[in-house]
């Protein structure tokens, strides 16, 4: 069966309006025509600028008025918006998508399936459009469900780029055999554009705000020991508290050494089973875990699922209470340092499989940093007090 995959080398009569212009009235015509499909674009390039300065950060605003302008002036009769996160496409945006395709769409990541538009679109395609979907042969489930259940023919696709990575792409579907025109292809393009200024100024807004969460955390702390002198059971919630809200965790402990055991100072929203767990069972470093990782000099521990963990597999009582009382999954815990000594610790937990981002893990650390200089004061003037009785 014919091959009809096209991308940017298709040049089909989709570009060329074929119309005849051998007199005024129809030259007129031509002309008024053209004029007004421009404005059209021209006003909904406006709309969707407007959405993205009055909706700052709110990208799903943003990106259904790219898919129902771009659909629109497009004569598409359904579309998507998608999101890339460097493995997956996640389908974001849908407009008037059949119910059952919606339903794959949004059952899970999509992973391109080789030679499909999407798979073309990370290869470096500026755009991809198939004449015929109906017409493919060795065809992955999505792109058969595509044609059984959205009834599409021709598709297009044209990728969402930010310095050549892509970030995700938009597809625009009919359901007759009519290829898009050039002009077409080009406001798509357009959109997506538009999209990836919108995903920008939403992250630097986000970037921004964290910063600001932290700035003012960090003062917060400060303002905690500057009013608490000698008292750092204020200080040690305070912070704890705060890497809690900042990392959006369940629940977290802050933990002191004291000779061979670790002893908490500051708790929250410890689950009460685990709580009790620990009320009779109290850390100890041990020889493997968690806690032998931070004394061996690990400048923190990060498990992902703590479920897939060796400790966990093997029985280990501390880990299964961890789990299966506390319903931890994924955790990350940063040392408390004075110098090379090491003071304690800090670990919070998340109850689903979540990784802690690069940046949540330097918070933790300039956290356990503010923590472990008041325990090194602490321990200090514990050693004066012996030695001055």
């Amino acid at each position: 069966m014919r091959q009809t995959l096209r991308t940017a080398a298709h040049e089909g009569s989709g570009g060329r309006s074929g119309l005849s212009v051998s007199d005024p009235q129809s030259r007129i015509d031509a002309l008024e025509a053209e004029l007004a499909r421009a404005l059209a674009q021209q006003t909904a390039t406006t709309e969707v600028l407007g959405v993205i300065n009055s909706s700052p950060g709110d990208l799903a605003a943003v990106f259904d008025a790219i898919l129902d302008k771009g659909l629109h002036l497009c004569e598409a009769a359904f579309g998507t918006l998608w999101t890339f996160d460097g493995d997956c496409f996640h389908a974001v945006a849908l407009r008037r998508v059949p119910t059952g395709f919606a339903k794959i769409l949004t059952r899970a990541p999509y992973h391109p399936e080789p030679g499909s538009g999407h798979d073309r679109l990370l290869r470096g395609a500026p755009y991809v459009q198939i004449d015929d979907a109906a017409a493919e042969v060795n065809i992955g489930p999505v792109r058969r469900a595509l044609v059984e259940l959205g009834g599409a023919r021709t598709v297009i696709a044209v990728p969402l780029l930010k310095d050549g990575a892509v970030l995700g792409a938009i597809s625009a579907f009919r359901q007759e055999l009519r290829p898009f025109a050039d002009k077409q292809i080009a406001l798509l393009q357009n959109f997506a554009a538009q999209a990836v200024i919108a995903m920008e100024n939403a992250r630097l807004l986000t970037e921004t705000r964290e910063a600001l969460e932290q700035q003012t955390a960090t003062a917060e702390v400060l303002q905690v020991i500057n009013s608490s002198p000698g008292d750092f059971t204020p200080v040690f919630d305070a912070i704890l508290a705060r890497a809690m809200r900042l990392c959006g965790v369940t629940f977290g402990a802050m933990d002191i050494t004291d000779g061979e055991l670790l002893r908490p100072v500051a708790v929250y929203g410890l689950p009460p089973a685990y709580a009790e767990f620990l009320k009779h069972n109290p850390r100890q470093p041990g020889q493997q875990g968690i806690a032998a990782r931070i004394r061996g000099g690990e400048p923190f521990v990060h498990v992902v699922d703590l479920t897939e963990d060796d400790l966990y597999r093997n029985g280990d009582p501390q880990r299964r209470a961890m789990v299966d009382l506390g319903g931890a999954r994924s955790t990350l815990a940063v040392p408390l340092r004075k110098d090379r000594d090491l003071l304690g610790g800090i670990q919070i937990y998340r109850q689903e499989v979540r990784p802690f981002s690069d940046k949540q893990i330097a918070l933790m650390q300039n956290f356990a940093a503010q923590g472990g200089h008041c325990d090194g004061e602490r321990a200090a003037a514990r050693r004066i007090a012996r030695s001055h009785p």
